[in-house]
């Protein structure tokens, strides 16, 4: 039998009488039809040590390495190595283009607008967009009259902006969690915070929530009604609370999103919580909900920022 390795005539030998090699070695190699490298493995030391016999570090008897086992090394290396590399980090965050809606996720914190007209969307909360658009501030009169005197009472500046024309236009808003909601006919009440988008055939105005006095948080809100969709956003994951007669649902106005229509709604001071606590609002202030639908919170109490 000859050496797989260095050809040489091993007869009975247990070992190659030229180069060292193991004939089980050999013979595995033979059967498994995988040339033996010439690269040499010190058992020892765990290296590769090219062609030398033994060992340069610990000076002990190498041994040869089967290419097979070779190429198995190289292809996990590879593997590893691909797994960060740039190609696969483009095929990880590359646009999705899937659906067909106005409204479509790109992940959990960006919403994707097919845009083909017009939407309206929060105050500069794009942060890309491909093809023709054109985004317009909203002006103090737009709207009608109504809305630019109650923008008047509540102090409020303009916060909405217009994207028309066509092409992809992406949104989202310090990272939050996005919702997609097709209103179909319904109405719904939504914070001023966590409105991010909604098509422009959705009816909207400004509410002031009465009894609400000078608290903070909640006190204006955009109601919402028609048949499109719209978008809101949330810190975290947000929940949904059943309201029914004998159930009422009370909330701090900081960490409330939206709620259903045919809701009566009153705001609930506890002085003596807010003593307690040292708060000024949301334990102390109280949104109370009365009636059939729902209330979206959210995790997180968020300071109120005006809206239209």
């Amino acid at each position: 039998m000859n050496c797989s390795n260095c050809g040489e005539d091993i007869g009975e030998a247990k070992f190659c009488p030229q180069c060292g090699s193991k004939v089980e070695e050999i013979m595995v190699a033979e059967e498994a039809h995988v040339e033996v490298s010439s690269e040499k493995y010190c058992p020892e030391c765990n290296v590769i040590v090219e062609e030398a016999n033994f060992c340069p570090d610990c000076g002990g008897k190498t041994e040869p390495v089967l290419k097979e086992e070779l190429e198995t090394n190289v292809e996990k290396d590879t593997n590893y190595a691909s797994k960060y590399s740039v190609q696969a980090f483009l095929d990880r965050t590359a646009e999705k283009f899937e659906g067909n809606e106005v409204f479509e996720l790109e992940n959990d914190y960006l919403l994707d607008v097919n845009l083909n007209g017009k939407v309206w969307a929060k105050l500069g909360s794009m942060v890309a967009y491909t093809g023709e658009v054109k985004f317009k501030k909203q002006s103090s009169l737009e709207g009608g009259i109504d809305k630019f005197i109650m923008k008047k009472v509540s102090g409020e500046s303009s916060k909405l902006m217009s994207a028309s024309g066509y092409g992809n236009v992406f949104l989202a808003d310090d990272g939050k969690r996005v919702t997609i909601l097709n209103l179909e006919g319904s109405r719904l009440y939504v914070n001023g915070n966590d409105i991010l988008a909604f098509e422009e055939n959705i009816d909207w105005d400004i509410k002031m929530m009465s009894g609400a006095g000078s608290m903070s948080g909640g006190m204006f809100n955009i109601r919402l009604q028609g048949y499109g969709m719209i978008a809101i956003t949330t810190h975290y994951t947000p929940i949904t609370l059943a309201v029914t007669p004998d159930r009422p649902v009370y909330t701090d106005p900081n960490a409330t999103v939206a709620w259903s229509d045919g809701l009566s709604i009153d705001y609930k001071t506890d002085v003596n919580l807010g003593t307690l606590l040292g708060r000024s609002s949301g334990e102390t202030f109280q949104m109370a909900f009365r009636g059939n639908g729902f209330v979206i919170i959210q995790p997180y109490e968020e300071t109120a920022v005006g809206l239209g």
